[in-house]
């Protein structure tokens, strides 16, 4: 809850919505420096998602959020889609940090959100 942007604070999101995306509907992974969990990702293999990717704030641009990108996409493509998806807000540094890696703007969600899409490569 320490990250400044893209907030998972919704009244809409509980711990069980936590424990389901990682249990049940998907997986996630962390990163640990000084016995401290720095980053972590939570893919959906359900719906082919990326439903988090937090970097706490002052051990950004560390490569940590690339690391868990990669890990966490290569386990969305072995699970047999062929395009996944996420949405983020508007004008944030999470919309340049996927733009960078590949990702496409594919419209707006219902709540205002961006939301893109990356294609399985050839």
């Amino acid at each position: 809850m320490s990250v400044l942007e893209n907030r998972l604070v919704s009244r809409q999101l509980s711990e069980q919505d936590y424990l389901l995306e990682i249990e049940t509907t998907g997986r996630g992974w962390v990163v640990e420096r000084d016995g401290n969990i720095v980053a972590f990702a939570i893919g959906n293999a359900a719906n082919a998602s990326i439903w988090a990717l937090f970097v706490e704030p002052g051990q950004e641009r560390q490569g940590y959020g690339r690391q868990l990108h990669k890990v966490m996409v290569a386990w969305l493509w072995e699970h047999g889609h062929d395009r996944l998806w996420l949405t983020t807000e508007s004008g944030t540094r999470a919309s340049r940090f996927y733009e960078a890696a590949g990702w496409r703007l594919a419209g707006t969600s219902a709540d205002g959100e961006l939301r893109y899409e990356l294609r399985r490569p050839e």
